[in-house]
């Protein structure tokens, strides 16, 4: 047990957060129910919801656990007593929130769906309107990985039945550490694992201990430090992926704000890609789902 500068001791149990065993049917310990506590005030003054963190939230509670630690705190109740006299802490606490669990071709069928109709449906409606690039942008696009799945799926299976149609994609994210290892463009191999292997040889370098994608596959991708919850790129955009973000973590409320704001960003006959595991706050009257069983849908021409 570590002892705090102050005098009180900041427990393992505090630092480590959960018994894995509590995802579980197994009844949360003394410890946990302290952080679910805390979470579940928390989050909601921060326009967060609990349901979203619960599975991941030991990220969460690891950072707050050595800011704790880093302001010599004794516990949960005076970092919570600490949020109440000092404002600025809580954009802080906003930031230890931020998920970034993410993999190359997340979703396979998503993937494969988006490659086989979805571009191609898109690419036609480009046609149609005299259109010669298809703008698509990756919304809280983490480090990267989602964003250069979709350009490598434009490069490898879509470009060459589509020679004059470009590609355009732009990765926002709010945290500056990401969007930089997106720029950089190198990964763990546990990050590729479910990328097919011909991709990964044809378009990463292998280097010590990482994968870096090669040039070509970074063009067509621009990187924007960028807050979903208060702006937005300017768009419009005839593809936009807002998965595993704001209908997972969000407030219902902010998810109906976002949604709207993201309805303003997508074009007519344009398709919006979430998670496998999100939901719509509610559908868009002129909205509908695009295939059955598929996270996507489709905004009225």
């Amino acid at each position: 047990m570590r002892q705090n500068p102050h005098g009180g001791h900041l427990s393992n149990d505090l630092r480590n957060g959960y018994d894995p065993r509590s995802t579980g049917n197994f009844p949360m310990t003394a410890q946990e129910a302290q952080w679910a506590a805390f979470l579940q005030w928390a989050l909601p003054r921060m326009e967060l919801r609990w349901p979203g963190f619960r599975r991941v939230r030991r990220q969460v509670i690891k950072r707050i656990a050595r800011r704790i630690e880093d302001l010599q705190l004794t516990d949960l109740d005076s970092y919570r007593r600490y949020l109440e006299t000092h404002e600025q802490e809580w954009a802080r606490l906003d930031d230890f929130c931020r998920i970034t669990i993410s993999r190359f071709y997340r979703d396979r069928r998503v993937f494969d769906s988006l490659a086989q109709e979805g571009l191609p449906e898109l690419i036609r409606l480009c046609r149609n309107r005299n259109k010669h690039r298809l703008d698509t942008w990756s919304a809280g696009c983490g480090a990267g990985e989602e964003a250069y799945t979709l350009a490598l799926t434009w490069v490898l299976q879509i470009a060459p039945q589509a020679p004059a149609v470009s590609f355009a994609l732009t990765g926002t994210d709010a945290d500056p550490a990401q969007i930089a290892r997106a720029r950089r463009g190198c990964y763990p191999s546990s990050s590729l694992r479910e990328l097919p292997a011909p991709w990964r040889d044809l378009a990463f370098t292998a280097e010590p201990g990482q994968y870096c994608i090669k040039p070509e596959y970074r063009r067509p991708v621009s990187w924007v430090v960028q807050d979903l919850r208060k702006a937005l790129p300017d768009g419009p955009f005839d593809l936009i992926l807002c998965r595993n973000l704001a209908f997972t973590y969000f407030s219902t409320d902010l998810q109906r704000e976002i949604l709207h704001h993201l309805d303003t960003r997508l074009s007519a006959g344009g398709l919006l890609v979430v998670g496998v595991h999100e939901s719509l706050p509610e559908i868009p009257p002129d909205w509908s789902p695009w295939r059955p069983g598929l996270p996507i849908y489709r905004k009225g021409r």
